[in-house]
């Protein structure tokens, strides 16, 4: 059987609609057993041991190292050096209990005192 080109345009064309038509049907969830409202319900590892050294530049403030939640699972951020702010004490990154999950609290500068 042989097609004109108008025809197998319009069959290519038709093939098209209907395989665009099923993957619209496909819906992408994020797997809720791993991530809900900012609420991770896989609990951090430990943290890792860091080599520390010594500080560039007398003063410096070590900002440790931290699991930050990326995708679906815990990625490590190393620790690093930071110039001090006067009058302020770093407070670290930290896990917390929230419901049957984890919230990371970012770390951050915090006035001393308080």
């Amino acid at each position: 059987m042989q097609f004109t080109s108008t025809e197998k345009l319009v069959r290519t064309l038709t093939l098209g609609l209907l395989l665009a038509t099923a993957m619209s049907a496909c819906v992408v969830a994020t797997e809720p057993r791993h991530y809900a409202a900012g609420v991770v319900l896989v609990a951090p590892p430990p943290p890792r041991e860091e080599v520390i050294g010594i500080a560039p530049v007398p003063g410096y403030v070590w900002i440790g190292g931290y699991w930050n939640w990326v995708g679906n699972n815990h990625r490590w951020v190393p620790g690093y050096w930071a110039a001090p702010h006067p009058g302020h004490v770093w407070v670290a990154h930290q896990w917390v209990r929230q419901g049957g999950g984890w919230r990371l609290v970012p770390g951050h500068w915090a006035r001393e005192g308080r």
